[in-house]
């Protein structure tokens, strides 16, 4: 299967290095710069104490994009997907099949505007940090979630069957209630990380840092009407612990100056909850927190 690969941030690199183990992958960059240095050096994956070298991936600049591939990833921020978008339906031929990898919920409505393909959405649980242009850690094994959106699962089926096992997919039937519990996820770890400046683990072995924790769960349980509130509390406990020494992608988007996905995490539980007529003061003190530090950083001065 040849597949395109839009955006080489951690997780574009981290796709890119293992599905080129079973198919032909283009990963498209913003820069000319850092696609001569893929071309050059291949991607080094990370992993633990081993390290190991994809040569067999060709990188080009997103603007040779021509959107020709038999499935396309877009591994690009919330916020860059507005471009992306605007860049798919001018395509003089419209990709096949693409697959969506963002945080949030914020992108839903955006996808609605694309016509005639098939589209997906995935749920990535793997961490990874992008060390430099050519290089990505995979600090936190674990497996990307995908679902239907619209349009025919074939392509995705096969995708999903030749993923290599120690980069597993599973599908999920029901994209809304898949994309709803990394929501909760991002929504709890993302904020709270990135505003106390923590490892994930903090939250969970501070008493202190856990009890808000468990405060902000509870408000967005109530805005979001959430099934099992424990599976997912659980859950988060569990991310947590397995990624306890990971630094979340809102704190690394802070600290390297970029904005968030705040707008696409909690700005999407704002507007759930302003629609029902929730008060969510929790939710909107982190909100603008993180909004706050986006200015400090320098993105909005």
């Amino acid at each position: 299967m040849r597949v395109g690969i839009i955006g080489a941030g951690s997780i574009g690199l981290l796709f890119a290095a293992y599905i080129s183990r079973v198919s032909e992958v283009t990963i498209y960059t913003r820069t000319v710069e850092q696609a001569a240095e893929i071309n050059k050096f291949g991607i080094l994956l990370k992993i633990s104490e081993k390290e190991d070298t994809l040569s067999l991936i060709k990188a080009l600049p997103i603007k040779e994009w021509k959107g020709d591939e038999e499935l396309t990833i877009i591994a690009v921020k919330q916020y860059q997907l507005p471009v992306i978008v605007e860049m798919v339906n001018k395509l003089a031929l419209v990709p096949k099949n693409i697959l969506f990898l963002q945080n949030g919920m914020g992108h839903l409505k955006l996808l609605e505007t694309i016509p005639f393909t098939n589209i997906f959405v995935g749920s990535v649980e793997h961490g990874a940090l992008k060390e430099n242009p050519s290089t990505v850690a995979h600090n936190g094994e674990a497996a990307t979630k995908v679902a239907v959106f619209r349009g025919d699962p074939a392509i995705l089926l096969e995708f999903i069957h030749s993923a290599p096992p120690e980069f597993p997919l599973v599908f999920k039937e029901n994209y809304f209630s898949m994309l709803i519990s990394k929501l909760v996820v991002n929504a709890v770890i993302n904020p709270l990380t990135a505003t106390l400046q923590v490892e994930n683990g903090e939250l969970i072995k501070n008493p202190f840092y856990f009890q808000v924790l468990k405060n902000l769960f509870s408000e967005i349980c109530s805005i979001l009407h959430l099934d099992n509130p424990n599976a997912h509390l659980q859950q988060i406990i569990g991310i947590c612990k397995n990624t306890s020494t990971n630094r979340s992608s809102m704190l690394k988007d802070l600290e390297a100056s970029r904005m968030t996905e705040v707008d696409a995490i909690l700005g999407f539980i704002l507007d759930e909850a302003k629609n029902k007529g929730i008060t969510a003061p929790l939710v909107e003190n982190l909100y603008y927190l993180i909004k706050g530090k986006e200015i400090i950083k320098g993105e909005y001065a």
